[in-house]
């Protein structure tokens, strides 16, 4: 797969940048489509908003964002293999995280985590309750996760680093202010749909970096420690 990419110019940068782009202008013109349909409340614009505000699902920025997390799914899955005949010791690390962005595609459609949300009762921040077990278990994954990043090379760990924080940061931490603004203010205006789609955003470009730096992995520019 990764080969045939490379055949069409699809290399580590470009991907960055594409990333960038597609989440400036989907982010753009979703949050564009919220102050129109604020403006001139009509069938035409609530139409228009439900198709491309990052703040509705269902609609091109959910099928963009699962489709950018199944791709990094692809990738995790021919690291892996690669990983596994190599006998890596990171090899179950790269598994672990094909399975996990997988899941995250899956996810991005059908909105699993909410069901989280019977699971903890919040208010104010804690609002939207699901982040605490999922906070949980993040804090549970990175500890797990240390010695694949110590097996690193400096320059992946670093690329995966910042897209793993700032996709985290979208996906669990900008819920704290989503939660504080939907408890005082509602979810239908203007001040729930920018919060909501910084949210988007940071998900999107976050996801984007990391697939970025999953071609440049695949592409050999600094391996993982092998071993038994």
């Amino acid at each position: 797969m990764w080969e045939a990419a490379t055949a069409r110019g699809l290399t580590p940068a470009s991907l960055r940048r594409g990333a960038l782009a597609c989440a400036a202008v989907l982010g753009g013109i979703g949050f564009l489509s919220e102050v129109v349909a604020a403006r001139w409340r009509g069938p035409g614009t609530e139409r228009a908003m439900a198709f491309f505000s990052l703040s509705y699902e269902g609609n091109l920025p959910t099928w963009y964002s699962s489709v950018l997390l199944f791709a990094c799914a692809l990738a995790l899955r021919e690291i892996a293999a690669r990983e596994r005949e190599a006998r890596s010791l990171n090899r179950w690390h790269w598994a672990g995280l094909t399975a996990g962005f997988a899941f995250m595609s899956l996810d991005e459609v059908a909105q699993l985590h909410e069901h989280l949300s019977n699971l903890v009762e919040g208010s104010g921040v804690l609002h939207y309750s699901w982040i605490v077990p999922a906070g949980a278990m993040v804090a549970v994954l990175g500890g797990v996760y240390v010695p694949f990043l110590v097996r690193l090379p400096a320059r992946r760990r670093r690329q995966l680093l910042i897209a793993g924080a700032l996709y985290l940061g979208g996906a669990i931490l900008m819920e704290l202010p989503l939660g504080w603004w939907t408890e005082r203010a509602g979810p239908d205006n203007l001040g729930y749909a920018a919060i909501d789609h910084v949210e988007e955003v940071l998900e999107m470009v976050g996801a984007g970096l990391f697939l970025a730096a999953l071609r440049e992995e695949m592409g050999g520019a600094g391996g993982t420690e092998a071993g038994a």
